[in-house]
């Protein structure tokens, strides 16, 4: 299952700054089992309400939007950036799209990614006479 979900955009990148504001790449981490993978990404500061993910084209985009986390005084060290988090990945046919979940709990996003049967062990049943 190597292939079934990948980085979309190759070299890792921390930080994009477009026009819009900044913009952070979360860290990932995907594990597997025989039923699915389990993607985990740290979106600290966001919530559920905030978040997008959706699936087009091959394409999973991670998408979270996080409000300024300093209200009044002056920081004396800050190193959580404001901005939002985006991540894309190609995910494979081997991935059932239309069964995907989500949940956010603690700053920590987590996508279940079913595998279609079609990729799935299975076990065969043995006859005997």
């Amino acid at each position: 299952m190597e292939n079934a979900v990948k980085q979309h955009n190759g070299a890792r990148k921390d930080v994009e700054r477009p026009a819009d504001g900044a913009r952070y790449t979360p860290r990932v981490d995907i594990l597997e089992n025989d039923d699915e993978l389990t993607l985990f990404a740290d979106l600290p500061g966001v919530k559920s309400e905030d978040v997008d993910v959706h699936l087009d084209n091959g394409e999973l985009t991670l998408h979270g939007r996080c409000a300024p986390r300093h209200h009044g005084g002056n920081p004396l060290l800050a190193e959580y950036g404001v901005g939002d988090f985006h991540r894309v990945f190609n995910v494979g046919r081997e991935v059932d799209g239309g069964n995907i979940t989500a949940e956010l709990k603690q700053g920590v996003l987590t996508v279940h990614l079913p595998k279609s049967d079609a990729v799935k062990p299975r076990k065969i049943a043995v006859k005997g006479e």
